[in-house]
């Protein structure tokens, strides 16, 4: 499985996520600790946002480890945004080694990030493309479940008439119940593991949801403050628990300061431009 990072404040350098953490997502792409295998070696992304230049999301995708890729380096020094999104990928079954497979994905203002499996991928894949209009279509560039499960999440949004943070929610919630429809009209019954991340540079919607039984599913936590900071080697949230002005959603943890908490299965986290955080339940 993938591991990732969200993060929504002000603003700051991708280095506080991706380096100066004791459990940065570099470490995790060698040592992570909230799952059976600590790899996660298979390429990595970063999408983030400089809305004075452009609405559209900067991406720095790469197949080769995070942990082995200097310009990450040199670029996490001086680069700066107030909405981040981090990937480190451990290719699944149904994907190879390609940049088109690598997360984030873009589509307009919006990334995208996944991590887990559409369960019974090889024989969903077919019907789930029949369902898509012809522009969510083309947003499938390579050939792994993720991005077929971005390609449903645009569908929502491009036929919602929500807008926003609404819109956001909506289309992720619908993308979700697409993929657990499908799975009981052409699966077999293998589980699905769908922790999701989608944000427009301004609000952002989370998602931890899987339809295994006596399973939480793929770990993934909130925290939220008023500002994550790192000096000389400690990194930390200043006014934890205040509920405004920063949030992380993190599949693990990157620092060891307290209020990391645990999203509840099945749930969507709304995140607006303030830092505001909601958690509404998914119905099964």
């Amino acid at each position: 499985m993938c591991r990732f990072t969200l993060y929504l404040g002000p603003t700051i350098r991708l280095s506080s996520l991706v380096v100066e953490p004791k459990h940065s997502i570099i470490q995790q792409s060698f040592r992570s600790t909230g799952q059976d295998d600590p790899l996660n070696g298979d390429g990595f992304g970063i999408a983030w946002y400089v809305h004075e230049l452009s609405p559209e999301p900067a991406l720095f995708r790469s197949v080769t480890p995070a942990w082995n890729n200097d310009n990450l380096l040199e670029l996490a020094k001086v680069v700066k945004s107030h909405v981040i999104l981090a990937h480190v990928r451990a290719a699944s079954k149904h994907g190879g080694q390609s940049e088109a497979n690598c997360h984030p994905f873009r589509w307009g203002r919006y990334a995208f990030m996944h991590n887990g499996d559409i369960g019974d991928f090889a024989k969903l894949r077919r019907p789930l493309l029949q369902t898509l209009s012809d522009a969510a279509f083309a947003v499938v560039q390579g050939n792994t479940d993720s991005e077929h499960l971005f390609a449903l999440v645009v569908d929502e949004l491009m036929k919602g008439q929500a807008t926003g943070l609404d819109a956001m929610a909506q289309a992720m919630a619908n993308a979700v119940r697409r993929v657990v429809e499908l799975g009981r009209d052409y699966g077999i019954g293998e589980p699905h593991y769908l922790n999701l991340a989608l944000s427009d540079g301004a609000d952002a919607v989370a998602v931890r949801y899987t339809t295994h039984e006596g399973y939480d599913g793929e770990s993934l936590f909130v925290h939220t403050g008023r500002i994550y900071v790192c000096s000389n080697g400690e990194c930390r949230m200043l006014a934890p628990d205040k509920g405004k002005g920063c949030v992380l959603v993190s599949s693990e943890p990157l620092s060891e300061d307290q209020g990391w908490d645990p999203i509840p299965r099945n749930a969507l986290v709304r995140i607006d431009r303030d830092g505001a955080v909601a958690v509404q339940k998914l119905d099964d």
